[in-house]
C-alpha cells in the first residue's frame, strides 16, 4: 500500500500537522522539522495528495489551457511548451478543446467545476471577448496569441499582426514582384483582419504593385491547398503572403501539383516558422514569431495575477523576424 501521511508522521517523529506544513506552500515550518520529514517521506516514498492539499489552500494548482485549432500543427509545438512550462513551475494543465466554438459559457461552466486557479486562452483567432468572459466570472486570465490592443481589458501575449503584415509587404516589395496577393485563413479570425490590414496599408504606398486578396476556410494544410488550387485556375499572383505556415504548405503542395515551381513561378511567404517550416523538402521563407518566449511570458503572467488578482492588464508584444529560406526569388 502507498505510503500516508500519518506513516511519515510516526517515521520522523513529528505531528501529522508538521508533515501537512511540510508539504504546504508557504506554511510555517522549521528547517529542522522539514529536513526530517522530507527524509521520511524520500524512505517511505510518500507523495502528497494534491488534491487533498488543495482543500487547505484553497488553490488547486489547475490552469484551464483552451485552445480552438487543434487542427494545425503548431499548436503540438504550442501544448508541447505550455505544459511542459506550466509542469515546471509546480502547476497542472487543464486542456479545454473548443473546435468550432466560440461561445465561452461551456468551458466557463467546465473550469469553475474543476476549481481552476487561472485560465491561459491559447487562440490568435478567438476575439478579445471571449477571454473577458473568465475576467467577468471572476478568473485570472491570460490570452496568448491575442490581439494588440493599447488599452487591454485582461492580459495579452502575442505579436503584432499588423507589424507583421507590413513586414510581409516589404519582403514581396524588395523582391521586385509587381504582382502580390494575400492568401489568409478565416476571414473571421482577428490574426487574419489584422495581417490583411499591415499587408494593405504597406503596398497602399505602392500603387504600381498590383495586390489581391482571397480566404482559405482554416488555417489548415487542406484549406491552403484548396484555395491555391482555385486560384491557379485563374490568374495567379507572382507571389503571396500566406498568413501562416500551414497554409503556405497547403499552397506549395498544390502549386507542385500545378506543375509549376516555387519561387521561379509564384514565390511564397509564411508566418509562425513552425518546425515544419525548415524541412529540407519545405524550405519556407516565413516571419518567425517567438513562441517559446509568448508561452513563456503567458505562464508568468498568469501566475502574477493569481498572486494578485486585481493586477492592472497589460500587452506583452514580442517582435518578429524574416526567416529567408527557398520560396521567395532573391531581393531585387
Amino acid at each position: 500500500m502507498a505510503a500516508t501521511l500519518k506513516d511519515v508522521a510516526e517515521r520522523a517523529g513529528v505531528s501529522r500537522s508538521a508533515v501537512s506544513r511540510t508539504f504546504t506552500e508557504g506554511a510555517s515550518v522549521s528547517a529542522k522539522t522539514r529536513a526530517k520529514v522530507e527524509k521520511a517521506a524520500r524512505d517511505l516514498g510518500y507523495s502528497p495528495n494534491a488534491l487533498a492539499s488543495s482543500l487547505t489552500t484553497g488553490r488547486t494548482k489547475l490552469i484551464g489551457l483552451i485552445s480552438n485549432n487543434f487542427h494545425n500543427p503548431l499548436f503540438l509545438e504550442v501544448f508541447d511548451l505550455f505544459t511542459r512550462g506550466l509542469q515546471d513551475r509546480g502547476l497542472r494543465p487543464l486542456l479545454v478543446n473548443l473546435s468550432a466554438e466560440t461561445d465561452p459559457a461551456n468551458s466557463l461552466r467546465m473550469l469553475r467545476q474543476y476549481s481552476v486557479d487561472g485560465v491561459i486562452v491559447a487562440s490568435s483567432t478567438l476575439p478579445p471577448s471571449f477571454a473577458e468572459a473568465f475576467r467577468d466570472a471572476g478568473l485570472p486570465v491570460v490570452h496568448s496569441f491575442g490581439r494588440y490592443t493599447t488599452s487591454p481589458h485582461v492580459h495579452v501575449v502575442g505579436i503584432d499582426n499588423i507589424a507583421c503584415g507590413r513586414m510581409a509587404a516589404e519582403t514581396l516589395i524588395a523582391r521586385g514582384y509587381t504582382r502580390v496577393a494575400f492568401m489568409g485563413g478565416p476571414e473571421t479570425a482577428t490574426s487574419t483582419q489584422d495581417r490583411a490590414r499591415g499587408f494593405f496599408a504597406k503596398l497602399a504606398e505602392h500603387p504600381e504593385i498590383a495586390v489581391s486578396t482571397s480566404y482559405a476556410r482554416a488555417y489548415s494544410f487542406d484549406a491552403g491547398r484548396v484555395e491555391m488550387t482555385r486560384l491557379l485556375m485563374q490568374d495567379p499572383a507572382q507571389a503571396y503572403f500566406c498568413g501562416d505556415d500551414v497554409l503556405s504548405i497547403g499552397a506549395l503542395s498544390a502549386i507542385e501539383e500545378a506543375g509549376l515551381r516555387c519561387p521561379e513561378d509564384i514565390g511564397i511567404i509564411g508566418l509562425n516558422d513552425m518546425d515544419m517550416a525548415r524541412w529540407q523538402n519545405i524550405d519556407l521563407t516565413t516571419i518567425r514569431q517567438p513562441i517559446p518566449e509568448i508561452i513563456g511570458a503567458s505562464i508568468d503572467l498568469v501566475i502574477a495575477t493569481i498572486e494578485q488578482p486585481d493586477r492592472h492588464p497589460e500587452t506583452r508584444l514580442f517582435p518578429c523576424r524574416v526567416i529567408e529560406r527557398g520560396t521567395l526569388r532573391p531581393v531585387q
